[in-house]
């Protein structure tokens, strides 16, 4: 495992071709408020745009991955390609994921590690950051959004509305990894994941208790009818949680979190961001 203080830049491992970008990835160690280090990417955008798109120099996202992800997966990298078509963007692996240092705490203290990456965006001038979470990411965007404001969007795409559920046999699988011994071991060997050992104490703020608390700032809650993980009552308790400053996109045919998003998605994503935010 690779930790570097803050402001070290590592050798990027990305490498966009140059006709589509206005210079190289910039790769560093962020530092969090608890003193976790966070393997971080920023993308200043594509000097070649969609013609349809809008434009907006302005306007960065930061990317929020999923459980087990981490910077440098591919189905990461294909949301940061296509969202830097519609303005900056900031990836990083949560705590505990791949490079960066510290052990996964599924969500709680993760908002944390979000709200070092929000501070790094707007330092490179951008007046407006919009946050995009992908299931557990998803429940951290709107934390962060709750307990941090500085985001001017959010959104979350393939989010729990509450904690502990195992309805699905997929997030019975996610329990065993998260609470057993030997799947903490799988976590860290198999997915390049290290997961806290401690439950929750206290547990922390539910993504559907956090939702009421983001309003003004526009939200867009967005899931699949196929996912596999968290069915249709999760998406549609976070909207009815939010009242008129959510919006609420069921996607026909997706199933969950990065691997489920397809370009077209991504693109109308990235196009409503830049219509709200700010």
């Amino acid at each position: 495992m690779s930790n570097g203080p803050a402001g070290h830049v590592a050798r990027s491992r990305i490498r966009p071709g140059s006709e589509t970008s206005r210079q190289a990835p910039l790769r560093t160690f962020l530092r969090t408020a608890d003193g976790v280090s966070l393997d971080s990417v920023y993308d200043p955008g594509a000097v070649v745009y969609d013609s349809s798109a809008p434009l907006s120099g302005d306007l960065v996202f930061v990317v929020a991955h999923g459980f087990t992800g981490d910077v440098d997966r591919p189905q990461v990298r294909r949301v940061a390609a296509a969202l830097a078509r519609r303005g900056a963007v900031v990836t990083f692996s949560f705590r505990g994921h791949g490079a960066s240092g510290g052990r996964s705490t599924v969500g709680d203290r993760e908002v944390l590690d979000l709200a070092a990456a929000v501070e790094w965006a707007r330092g490179f001038g951008h007046a407006r950051v919009v946050t995009v979470g992908f299931s557990m990411g998803g429940s951290v965007v709107l934390r962060h959004a709750a307990l941090h404001p500085g985001a001017d969007a959010v959104v979350a795409v393939s989010a729990p509305a509450r904690w502990y559920y195992r309805g699905t046999a997929p997030m019975r699988r996610v329990h065993w990894l998260v609470t057993r011994p030997e799947g903490r071991l799988v976590g860290r060997y198999g997915f390049r994941t290290r997961i806290h050992h401690r439950d929750w104490d206290p547990v922390p703020l539910s993504p559907v208790e956090a939702v009421p608390r983001i309003a003004p700032t526009p939200l867009l809650i967005v899931h699949g009818d196929r996912d596999g993980y968290f069915p249709l009552d999760h998406p549609r308790m976070l909207a009815a949680a939010s009242g008129d400053h959510g919006e609420l996109w069921l996607e026909p045919g997706m199933g969950h979190a990065e691997h489920a998003a397809d370009g077209a998605l991504l693109a109308r994503i990235g196009d409503w961001a830049a219509a709200r935010a700010g």
